[in-house]
């Protein structure tokens, strides 16, 4: 098409070649193919001179208009890949992301401004591909694939109850103590696996007696609260009730190592400015200052 405006402005195809620093002929391939490919004759040419043909006029003003829209996005391309702007959407799990990372996302929006963030919260796996994210915050281990992950600071767990509760039915000391009590479960983790707690050096699973569970940090935390029984959830989610006496720490020789987590994002969506704004502040918030490496999405729930 390029090759075609080029000709019917310079008025031959010798002019036209010249824009393109390639032969005459080579022009007139260019249009030949243009009409085998239409069906149709779009410029009539003698030895002194060439005109469009009415089909061929039409064509050009269209190949204008196309080559114009071509142009623009081009340059719109270009002009976003200067300065951070557009939408981020960002998904990550609920707990970490309502209480954690959506206070910080209003930080990094506050420094660019003509970008925007749609957060998703969700303790299911996404597919950030399939479903469109940029990026996501990860719980767990991940596993070997194509995606980038950077580590971020690890994310801790507690048990804790209501003093009421505790005083119901007595403190626990422990782990195999939590089979005769009541706790709270999350829907989300392995129920074969139980609760993976620390005796000493090593991991140890107990099958906790779960009476109410739910996919919702929350919906646990209100029943804890109302003195139902043992809860373990991320720190975050306790924290101020701990220190205002609501909740009461148990168990904490066993709680947990913290768990893993990341940031990870697509290898091709990496050079973009609004993304790699993101990650920068992400990291710097957040991260471990530890290597990059390149996985998968988490086998396991998060919390």
């Amino acid at each position: 098409m390029e090759v075609f405006v080029a000709a019917v402005e310079k008025g031959s195809f010798t002019a036209a070649a010249e824009v393109f620093q390639i032969s005459p002929p080579m022009v007139g391939k260019h249009v030949r193919n243009l009409e085998s490919l239409l069906g149709v004759r779009l410029l009539s040419r003698t030895t002194r001179r060439q005109s469009l043909t009415e089909i061929g006029q039409q064509y050009y003003e269209r190949c204008k208009f196309i080559l114009a829209e071509v142009n623009a996005a081009e340059a719109g391309t270009e002009f976003m890949r200067a300065i951070p702007r557009g939408k981020l959407r960002i998904t990550a799990p609920v707990t970490f992301g309502s209480i954690t990372l959506a206070p910080a996302i209003t930080d990094y929006l506050a420094a660019y401004p003509e970008v925007s963030v749609e957060l998703t919260l969700n303790d299911r796996l996404v597919d950030l591909v399939e479903e469109g994210f940029d990026a996501a915050i990860r719980i767990g281990e991940p596993a070997n694939t194509n995606l980038i992950v950077r580590r971020l600071t690890p994310y801790p767990i507690m048990i804790c109850a209501s003093p009421e509760y505790l005083a119901r039915e007595g403190i626990p000391a422990s782990p195999d103590d939590l089979t005769s009590h009541q706790c709270l479960g999350f829907s989300h983790w392995n129920k074969r696996d139980g609760w993976r707690l620390q005796r000493g050096e090593a991991n140890d699973s107990v099958l906790p007696n779960i009476r109410f569970q739910s996919n919702n940090g929350q919906a646990l935390r209100t029943a804890a609260l109302a003195g139902f029984g043992i809860v373990m959830q991320p720190k975050i989610l306790f924290l101020e009730d701990v220190v205002a006496g609501r909740l009461v720490e148990v168990l904490k020789d066993f709680w947990p190592a913290p768990f893993p987590m990341h940031l990870v994002y697509p290898w091709d969506r990496q050079t973009v400015p609004k993304l790699t704004t993101f990650i920068k502040f992400i990291m710097t918030r957040f991260g471990a200052e530890l290597p990059m490496t390149a996985v998968q999405q988490p086998d396991k729930r998060e919390p």
